[in-house]
């Protein structure tokens, strides 16, 4: 890895990342269950289920192996729940669109999720973070999701940089081993639902610890990087 290499894109996860989900994942999730005739989850445990996509998602909450008779129509009652509760209470975290509003001016920035892009889409798009990014690629937009590389390369393409150039921002373990095997940069943010995950074990730049500072501490990240990179023999 070239320690000085510049950065020209910014990708972000969505979930504990941009925007604070927990409650209507959570509504959703005790739907099912009451369907099932399941108490809700404890509070707080939808935060370490979240970040592999819906079917993980769903199997960790119903108790994993002991209901995979009940799985495929759980997943399609937690989407018909989560259709109806996404916007809820879903925001975006403090100071997190004036980050973007300011990161926008300085590279193209991308949304990549394993949450299924017609809710991430959705998501971006009514709270108004669309009009910063480029392109939002979900967890079936693409045969494959993270932490596969093959995930930020379609970004990267799609960008039109190089993937070696892409900063990705994340707060779990998943984004973090996703930037480390396509040979991206990685910071991790500490508010999210990872942060149990010792996601910074995987190559990260560092960590962020406040949202309302993000815009802060990432544009002196891209200035500390272009004098590197220019610097480079």
């Amino acid at each position: 890895m070239n320690a000085t290499r510049g950065i020209e894109a910014i990708v972000f996860d969505l979930d504990g990342t941009l925007v604070d989900s927990r409650g209507d994942l959570a509504a959703a999730v005790d739907a099912v269950r009451a369907g099932l005739g399941l108490p809700p989850l404890a509070p707080g445990a939808i935060e370490s289920m979240v970040g592999e996509g819906a079917r993980l998602l769903v199997e960790r909450a119903l108790g994993g192996e002991r209901r995979k008779s009940v799985l495929d129509p759980a997943i399609d009652e937690f989407f018909r729940h989560y259709d109806r509760l996404c916007l809820a209470t879903t925001r975006p975290y403090p100071g997190v669109e004036p980050a973007l509003a300011t990161l926008a001016a300085q590279c193209p920035l991308a949304v990549l999720t394993n949450k299924p892009e017609r809710f991430a889409v959705r998501i971006v798009e009514a709270l108004g973070l669309g009009r910063y990014v480029a392109t939002v690629v979900g967890g079936d937009s693409l045969a494959v999701r993270k932490p596969d590389p093959a995930t930020l390369r379609h970004v990267a393409s799609s960008l039109g940089v190089e993937v070696h150039r892409i900063l990705m921002v994340g707060d779990s373990r998943i984004d973090a081993e996703a930037a480390a095997q396509a040979g991206s940069l990685f910071v991790h943010v500490r508010w999210g639902y990872g942060r149990n995950q010792a996601a910074e074990e995987v190559g990260a730049l560092g960590g962020l610890d406040d949202p309302e500072r993000m815009a802060e501490q990432l544009t002196g990240l891209l200035a500390e990087r272009r004098v590197a990179s220019a610097g480079a023999i």
